[in-house]
């Protein structure tokens, strides 16, 4: 089996179990996708979700974020950790997207990742998400996934990315990532791969290797 054809049963196979493909953040517009993306580093979703609420309420938009305390956002995001490094992000963000975009969250990878903090994982997630393009979101646990499933041996993210990109049909690909991920969490974890019951595990090259 060829990576193309590993990659096209894959994403059938994980879009019939995971039929809904949704990002774990919880967000209303594209400026709080980034924002909660930032804040998800080396932090779970789940708290994410807990502190974003009192954040956009005081600091809905760019502009508003952009004239914030640093004080107070760090307040606010204390419990995410690195809290001091990413408030500082958030409010360069703010500023970023104010002054150079015109209020408005760029939707290329290209500028997101000019902003503060911003990096490919985050900018993929935000023109896959929120703009429909193409996308390849590389965190741990979709690398994890691909390089045991057999799809790339490379473990450096934007290897990852650049290497699946060309796997997958672009269509698929950001949805495929969520699913990649969510399989990730409940059957393929890090600790121990429950193979018995993984519905990749007739493709799989880790399972299959003779």
């Amino acid at each position: 089996m060829t990576k193309k054809e590993r990659a096209t049963k894959a994403v059938e196979l994980l879009k019939a179990e995971y039929p809904t493909a949704i990002c774990s953040l919880n967000y209303t517009d594209p400026f709080q996708l980034l924002v909660a993306t930032r804040l998800s580093a080396q932090c779970t979703d789940a708290r994410v979700n807990m502190v974003t609420p009192e954040l956009f309420k005081e600091f809905p938009t760019a502009e508003k974020m952009a004239n914030a305390e640093l004080s107070k956002v760090e307040e606010l995001i204390k419990t995410c950790g690195l809290y001091k490094t990413k408030a500082k992000d958030l409010i360069e963000i703010g500023k970023g997207i104010t002054e150079r975009f015109g209020g408005k969250v760029p939707d290329t990878i290209e500028e997101l990742i000019t902003l503060s903090g911003v990096g490919r994982k985050t900018a993929n997630l935000v023109v896959g998400d929120v703009y429909g393009k193409p996308a390849v979101v590389t965190d741990t646990h979709f690398i994890r996934l691909v390089n045991r499933i057999g799809l790339t041996k490379q473990k450096e993210p934007f290897k990852v990315e650049k290497e699946l990109k060309a796997l997958l049909p672009e269509d698929e690909s950001n949805d495929f990532c969520h699913r990649t991920v969510l399989h990730g969490r409940a059957v393929c974890t890090a600790r121990h791969a429950f193979c018995e019951k993984c519905v990749l595990n007739k493709i799989c090259e880790k399972v299959n290797v003779k």
